[in-house]
């Protein structure tokens, strides 16, 4: 049953998501836009800057002021923002752009992102067509988020031996991917290849924790990020070193409700003394391996915007998580209990959360996911701005991109409006009036108009 949901769950990464192509807007370059008497997020810091006017032009912020001094420069494109709310945008860390080559299903899903507010993307199951798509995104000629691209995945299918993985990596770094995806199947003796040869040539490696790997060699390896939380179940159930993989089920599932919190400082030490950044992909383990059925998640507005193939593939993924023996509805609440802990005990002592849902994935809409795990993220007990930090402050450092994730002076204009505010209510994340991202300014009735024409 753990190979059929590992199968099922790799399979379910390359599925398409629309069909319908949108166009680029008018872009702004070389022509002042100014935000008139908005309400701003700086995220320095916990607070409101009230009734600011933020000048952007070629793609910077280039002043912040208040509505007293308000100033309209010649031809500049005035936006009324009074009562409204300016935040940096988000990132999503555990994208997937589909792996094929084709490019126009690839600018479908980054309309997605962009639609909901996300202006950088990491994708997570790489194509050399992405390589291609990254550089026309950054020349102008596509119209998408800042996009980090990872390579093709290393598995226990395409890493058989130590000689292969290392040989992979070079490829990788030669081809100028950003960073390594790491799958399930790696090996002790395939891992370690894959781990030094990617130190020597400066390239991280991200995503899965294998099963014979386990979490404590990843951390030691000094993964760049671990996403899923994966492993970290197994590391805090008592006598699961003396299980088979089947046994625990995908990211402890079985296991899970036999969690020792005790044990949980140690595993949160080690990753913040090793520096380990964290994608939690919580939507992914709330929405997949919770007790709820999937007419629940269905129901959500925004799966019209997936194929009924998608969909149904979806289903049939939760309803065989629900069939098995081995499922309950206390032990899936369980769960999702100790997850959320293990959430807030990061947060709580230094290790770096980065926001990511994991999308297209079960029940995760590109682009919507997102507002998905900032809700989970304020569930699991870190405050909204807490939340907001993952998918703005702390990607910029990690990333190293310290003129973005924050609003202010000489920052890059990746900047999201929404009509209220989301530091007393993080769900006002999902009512976007306008996203920023570089030049180009997507009103909210652009926005409306490209997802009509990605609507199932």
């Amino acid at each position: 049953m753990l190979l059929a949901m590992r199968s099922s769950f790799l399979l379910l990464l390359v599925l398409l998501v629309v069909q319908s192509n949108a166009q680029t807007p008018i872009s702004n370059r070389d022509r002042e836009i100014v935000f008139r008497n908005v309400n701003v997020i700086p995220m320095d810091r916990e607070q409101v800057l009230e009734n600011q006017n933020v000048v952007v032009k070629n793609g910077r912020i280039t002043a912040i002021y208040s509505d007293k001094l308000f100033k309209r420069g010649a031809n500049a494109l005035e936006i009324d923002a009074k009562g409204k709310y300016l935040v940096p945008g988000w990132a999503e860390m555990h994208a997937h752009v589909p792996p094929i080559d084709d490019m126009e299903p690839m600018k479908e899903v980054l309309t997605l992102y962009l639609a909901n507010g996300i202006t950088t993307i990491r994708g997570m199951l790489g194509h050399p067509r992405h390589l291609e798509l990254r550089s026309k995104i950054n020349s102008g000629e596509v119209l998408g988020p800042h996009f980090y691209a990872t390579g093709p995945s290393f598995n226990g299918q395409t890493v058989k031996t130590p000689e292969r993985g290392a040989e992979m990596v070079r490829e990788q770094k030669a081809a100028g991917y950003d960073y390594l995806k790491l799958h399930p199947g790696l090996t002790n003796a395939t891992f370690p290849a894959i781990s030094k040869t990617a130190q020597e040539v400066g390239i991280g490696y991200v995503g899965h924790v294998s099963f014979n790997v386990g979490v404590w060699r990843a951390i030691d390896a000094r993964y760049s990020s671990i996403d899923h939380l994966d492993g970290f179940i197994e590391a805090i159930v008592p006598g699961s070193d003396t299980l088979a993989e089947p046994e625990t089920g995908l990211f402890g599932s079985w296991i899970g409700y036999r969690a020792d919190p005790a044990r949980i400082p140690k595993l949160i030490n080690a990753l913040r003394d090793k520096q380990i950044n964290v994608v939690p992909t919580q939507a992914l383990a709330e929405r997949w391996m919770s007790p709820e059925p999937a007419e629940v998640y269905l129901r959500d507005p925004e799966m019209k915007y997936m194929k009924a193939s998608d969909l149904k593939n979806w289903a049939n993924a939760k309803n065989t998580y629900m069939s098995n023996p081995k499922f309950s509805k206390e032990n899936a609440r369980k769960l999702i209990e100790i997850r959320r802990k293990l959430i807030a005990e990061c947060q709580r002592n230094g290790v770096r959360l980065l926001l990511g849902s994991d999308a297209p994935q079960v029940f995760n809409v590109p682009g919507f996911a997102i507002h998905h795990e900032l809700q989970y993220m304020v569930d699991a007990g870190l405050t909204p701005y807490e939340a907001l930090r993952t998918g703005t402050v702390n990607v910029a450092t990690y990333l190293n991109k310290p003129n973005s994730g924050m609003i202010k002076t000489g920052n890059v204009s990746d900047l999201v409006l929404l009509s209220g505010n989301p530091l007393t209510n993080i769900n006002q994340t999902r009512n976007i009036e306008g996203v920023m991202i570089g030049t180009n300014w997507l009103s909210k009735d652009y926005i409306q108009a490209e997802l009509k024409k990605l609507e199932k």
